[in-house]
């Protein structure tokens, strides 16, 4: 552990591996249907854009859930409980949490996110700004096995997922992670997390195909980060952005379509493409509240409460683990 020079930060480095980009890559493009994993879109180009996308009037997932929660802050504490130890999987940059810190007044704030440098830059600056918070920032895969036993014992422990990241997980997968966070706020623990709503599909198809097209040259930015970083001949031009609620699915789908017949090349790999074919970048599942309600009670959390806006666009929710 290495202690900042501000004395309420520790820093806990749990040297997680980074993905190979290069593998990953291949082994998604040489199978079909083609694929590319989302995580994969931000760069700092991609993130750039993201954040691009987060103020489009046809994005309203972020200014929605933050809209929830100034509505509703008082009573998040009120039932939440101030002076947890909050634990915020994929902190990024720490800007959403701010408004809970405000609220909540936790004991103890444990950031977690792959990017170490990123992480700590996000964890100096928030410590400046809250110098009565304790700050463990951990860098840590937290897909994987979470080991907090730095953490004091006595202390309830609530998760904070917000942005519905939750979305960007597989079903079956949201309900391996869910139980790993349960695991590891223990009995007692809660889970405030924000969970996208099914919708009309024009407001959901709208959402991920704006019309100033920042969220199409987002995910063109993955083949030109492909460009970059592995070598490849990718020609932007020849492959278009295209978004669709699959309804029977209950997920908005995110492609790159390839639009002539052509050939790829990475280091010693020849991928062909026929024209209209597909590279799947990304799938965002909506959920009704009974749905995620279900698929969070599967990882061993009760529903407590739950917070939407007027046009029941977006929810937040909070489950806990059942005390001993």
């Amino acid at each position: 552990m290495n202690i900042s020079n501000a004395t309420s930060i520790a820093f806990h480095d749990y040297h997680p591996k980074p993905a190979d980009f290069f593998v990953e890559v291949i082994d998604g493009l040489l199978h079909r249907p083609r694929s590319i994993p989302p995580k994969f879109f931000y760069n700092e180009r991609g993130s750039q854009l993201f954040e691009q996308i987060t103020g489009l009037p046809e994005y309203y997932l972020t200014r929605t859930e933050q809209g929830i929660l100034e509505e509703n802050a008082e009573e998040i504490a009120r039932i939440v409980g101030r002076n947890c130890l909050l634990i915020e999987p994929g902190s990024g940059n720490c800007e959403k949490v701010r408004l809970l810190l405000d609220a909540l007044q936790p004991q103890t704030y444990v950031p977690m996110d792959i990017s170490r440098d990123h992480l700590r830059k996000a964890a100096v600056n928030l410590s400046a700004d809250y110098p009565w918070l304790d700050v463990h920032a951990s860098c840590i895969d937290f897909t994987q096995p979470l080991d907090l036993s730095f953490c004091p014992p006595d202390s309830q422990r609530v998760a904070f997922f917000p942005g519905s990241s939750i979305g960007n997980f597989e079903p079956d997968s949201a309900t391996r992670f869910l139980a790993q966070v349960a695991n590891v706020v223990g009995p007692g623990g809660g889970m405030l997390i924000g969970v996208d709503l099914k919708k009309d599909r024009c407001i959901l198809d709208a959402a991920y195909n704006d019309a100033t097209g920042i969220t199409a040259q987002f995910n063109l930015n993955l083949l030109k980060r492909i460009n970059s970083e592995l070598n490849a001949d990718f020609d932007l031009n020849r492959f278009t952005h295209h978004a669709f609620y699959n309804e029977p699915k209950g997920r908005i789908e995110m492609h790159l379509i390839s639009q002539l017949r052509q050939a790829v090349h990475i280091e010693q790999h020849t991928i062909e493409f026929v024209k209209g074919e597909s590279i799947h970048t990304e799938n965002s599942y909506k959920y009704t509240i009974e749905e995620f309600q279900a698929l969070a009670i599967r990882a061993g959390f009760i529903p407590v409460y739950l917070w939407t806006d007027a046009d029941a666009l977006f929810s937040v929710q909070y489950f806990e683990i059942p005390a001993c």
